[in-house]
């Protein structure tokens, strides 16, 4: 019986040190996601209307620091790029578009309505969006690598 009988690669020293990278990742994405910046107050925010933040963000950048834009533009599509190179690397049923596509949905959906259950961060189906995007860039850049080597 192997360790990692659907992963990409058969050696298992590979294998192990994808999932301490992927366990350090989601370890860090844990605490961006939930812990940092957190504050306490009386009011909580959360977005249910497809594309309104990201419109928002786009279409009045100017009315926003560079660095909150930014952030909630680009980094919730980078931040998600790896979980399309540990995904498919770990388990290759996940090497199909649509299967990383709908795992990540599945998994940000779950992160998303822990945020709001909770009230650690913003609930906001933007950030769906945006986190899937960047998985799936991520998967693409995974095949390029894979592939050219």
């Amino acid at each position: 019986m192997r360790l990692y009988p659907n992963a990409y690669f058969k050696s298992l020293s590979l294998n192990l040190l994808l999932t301490v990278f992927a366990l350090g990742y989601a370890l860090i994405m844990g605490w961006l996601l939930f812990y940092r910046n957190r504050y306490f107050g009386e009011g909580y925010s959360y977005n249910l209307v497809p594309l309104y933040t990201i419109k928002k963000y786009i279409i009045h950048y100017d009315h926003f620091n560079f660095d909150i834009w930014f952030k909630n533009l680009f980094g919730n599509i980078v931040l998600f790029v790896p979980i399309g190179f540990f995904l498919p690397l770990l388990n290759k049923k996940r090497l199909s578009h649509w299967r990383l596509i709908a795992s990540s949905i599945a998994l940000i959906t779950l992160v998303e309505a822990v945020q709001l259950v909770t009230k650690l961060g913003s609930f906001d189906v933007d950030d769906i969006i945006l986190n899937t995007f960047g998985a799936w860039i991520g998967l693409l850049m995974m095949k390029l690598l894979v592939r050219s080597k």
